[in-house]
């Protein structure tokens, strides 16, 4: 009786090869585009804390006919994000010092590394930086 020649099973290093090559190539495209997700997710935190903080502040302005400090207004100085990705250390007068405001929130942490870096809010409700200030950010628009 003659037996059979079975075929081996398993992998040839070439199929092993192509497979680590097909990894590789989405490794490349995932891991940057996360990344960029990750800075655009995180800077809500900073949004929320200027958006808070503008609120308080018409809130003081309804009251007081003027515009407060951080203390003023119910916030520590710096005032942290929820998350702490951000922190407003101060509330720079915008032209006359009682009747206007700009807050900065000032990234910290693994958020600096964002292309947006700080985000303002000005008592006229102008953000920056807006979209077309950063034509080369290809995360979106930092508002």
């Amino acid at each position: 009786m003659i037996a059979k020649h079975t075929p081996a099973r398993g992998f040839t290093l070439i199929e092993l090869m192509i497979v680590v090559v097909v990894i590789a190539i989405l490794a490349a495209i995932a891991i940057p585009s996360y990344g960029r997700y990750a800075y655009r997710a995180r800077r809500v935190d900073g949004k929320e804390l200027l958006l808070r903080i503008a609120n308080a502040q018409e809130r003081y302005y309804a009251t007081f006919n003027r515009y407060g400090t951080l203390p003023q207004i119910g916030f520590a100085d710096p005032a942290v994000s929820e998350k702490g990705y951000y922190a407003v250390s101060e509330l720079a007068p915008s032209g006359s010092s009682a009747q206007a405001y700009i807050a900065t929130a000032v990234p910290s942490g693994m958020q600096s590394r964002d292309v947006c870096q700080s985000l303002a809010i000005t008592n006229t409700g102008v953000k920056t930086p807006d979209a077309s200030s950063l034509t080369a950010n290809s995360n979106g628009p930092c508002w």
